[in-house]
């Protein structure tokens, strides 16, 4: 038996006795237990591809940066959180100098493939819960991420990711962000199916930010007390956002006031809004008691946009939109071709989409 199986056996052994539950690893795969006290960072460090780091409960002080394909995060659940590193310990890490807590960041000739995260909370972070940048099929499940200064979960330059069954709330800005890139113009990019899904989304400035991207799914998530719910984002590059399906999510009561600032005006009452949006599919969602007197407040909003980007093509079908106000549903600006079908809602602008 090798020095690297008997550490596998080892180190199982204290993952079953520590309560975390996890499938056996597969053949090969180390699982890495890291206990409060002790470096989380230097267990992914110590990590190859297709291992797991185990984190048993208990509060870490630190920020984990993550570069290697196929790895596993993976937390106790509640009781394992992550927070803000020491100003000295900060220095020493480009995920903490960034203000993130996990950040998982490839190349642009290389992407990092195939992480999960999952089972932890990340809170108090000056940027982002989890950030990723340049990554392929990363999983983000069961994380919570809270009261962090800008975004909860964060993704740039990314394809086929998956946002599942989190905890995203008190966020500063969108508890889930997705975008092409967060520095530079261009056009939307192909995430090649990424998926956000049963997340419940509370108390952020907005629960999902869809931004110059292409080619996704955001559905069966609860999103409520934000000041917006969901947007999708798009201007005048091409190809245009959109081209995506956002459908079964439950968005009401996004009533909390947010303050303009230089991209937006301030923010109260608004449930699903497009913006210099293609060939989105917004269907079978329920969007009710988004109050509001913005320009941006009411049910599903088709906006008109700030940069002279259109909205066409969109079909908003089979939504129960309700107790919306200035309106259930609004076709702004002069976007075309843009379809409403079967909605149950009372009002709308222009009349008559009801």
């Amino acid at each position: 038996m090798t020095k690297r199986q008997i550490t596998s056996l080892a180190c199982a052994a204290v993952a079953i006795a520590s309560g975390l539950g996890a499938a056996a690893p597969s053949t090969g795969a180390v699982p890495h237990v890291v206990h409060p006290g002790e470096s989380i960072q230097k267990a992914v460090d110590a990590a190859r591809p297709g291992d797991t780091i185990f984190v048993a409960p208990g509060t870490y002080r630190e920020s984990v940066l993550v570069t290697k394909a196929n790895l596993t995060l993976r937390g106790a659940g509640s009781s394992t959180v992550i927070k803000p590193a020491s100003a000295t310990a900060r220095a020493a890490n480009t995920c903490a100098k960034s203000g993130n807590g996990i950040c998982v960041t490839g190349t642009a000739k290389k992407a990092v493939s195939r992480v999960t995260i999952r089972s932890l909370t990340l809170t108090g972070f000056k940027k982002s819960g989890v950030w990723a940048s340049a990554t392929d099929r990363l999983t983000v499940t069961g994380v919570t991420a809270k009261k962090n200064g800008v975004w909860g979960i964060a993704q740039q330059l990314s394809t086929r990711g998956v946002f599942r069954n989190n905890i995203v709330r008190d966020n500063g800005d969108a508890a889930i962000f997705i975008a092409n890139t967060v520095d530079k113009e261009g056009g939307a990019t192909d995430t090649k199916g990424a998926v956000v899904a049963g997340n419940l989304l509370s108390g952020n400035r907005i629960g999902v930010t869809i931004r110059r991207v292409r080619n996704l799914s955001v559905h069966n998530n609860i999103v409520t007390a934000n000041c917006a719910g969901v947007f999708v984002v798009g201007d005048e590059s091409k190809p245009a956002a959109g081209d995506m399906t956002i459908h079964h999510n439950r968005v009401f009561k996004n009533n909390k006031y947010c303050a303009a600032n230089s991209r937006l005006p301030y923010l109260q009452g608004s449930g699903i809004v497009l913006t210099g949006s293609e060939s989105t599919l917004v269907r079978a969602n329920q969007v009710l008691d988004n109050v509001g007197a913005s320009p941006l407040s009411g049910g599903i909003v088709l906006f008109k946009s700030f940069v002279g980007a259109s909205n066409t093509d969109n079909v908003i079908r089979d939504n129960q939109v309700q107790g919306n106000k200035p309106a259930d549903l609004a076709n702004q600006g002069n976007g075309t071709s843009n379809t409403f079908v079967r909605n149950e809602c009372l009002a709308s602008k222009p009349a008559g989409m009801c």
